[in-house]
């Protein structure tokens, strides 16, 4: 191959990562009313967003259910954030987008690991822990770790991150588009502090 072929080979594949990357848009905007923070990714069919919630707002929803009080602060404490899926279909192809949430990956100080998935945590817990019926409360109110959804499809709830109030970590989402893996990032989230504890 001529070095001229092996410059534009490589101008070639220089433009596709190029596009690849720039394809995806994260939008980070605050709540003017409670100051809290979103981040909203986009890329082909997919859309996540992550709503921060304080750590008192986790306090308050558990409370009412059969958990012990260390459970419950433990929830408070995870960095915890209301979460939306949504195949939006602006493709027009008609595919299917699946999510596997244990394939998705945190980098917080250096450390690259797993989100904490809410079979981890029931699987943490004692009935003294946690009563059945509060159990079920996560079953239902933490986000599915699979699900497939169909264009115009989307579901809500609660991804958990493991790491303090006020952190900061990148995040790695992997989803199946058209038969195909894709990923993206999320870079800078920031967990809500908890502001009990600042006062």
């Amino acid at each position: 191959m001529s070095c001229i072929s092996k410059i534009t080979v490589l101008t070639g594949i220089l433009a596709a990562l190029a596009a690849s990357s720039a394809s995806a848009q994260v939008l980070h905007s605050v709540n003017e009313e409670n100051g809290l923070e979103k981040w909203h990714f986009m890329e082909g069919d997919i859309e996540i967003e992550l709503v921060q919630r304080l750590p008192d707002q986790t306090r308050a929803l558990f409370m009412k259910h059969e958990f012990s009080r260390e459970v419950i602060e433990g929830l408070a404490l995870s960095c915890m954030f209301q979460t939306i899926i949504r195949n939006s279909g602006k493709s027009g192809s008609g595919q299917a987008v699946s999510i596997d949430l244990g394939q998705w990956r945190m980098q917080h100080k250096d450390k690259v690991s797993g989100i904490k998935l809410k079979e981890q945590w029931l699987a943490s817990w004692s009935d003294e822990d946690a009563s059945p019926a509060a159990k079920l409360v996560i079953r239902w109110g933490m986000f599915p770790t699979q699900q497939e959804y169909l264009p115009g499809d989307y579901n809500w709830g609660l991804t958990t991150y493991g790491i303090p109030p006020g952190s900061v970590f990148d995040l790695t989402v992997t989803w199946q588009e058209d038969g195909k893996s894709r990923s993206g990032e999320i870079r800078n989230i920031v967990c809500a502090p908890d502001v009990d504890r600042l006062k």
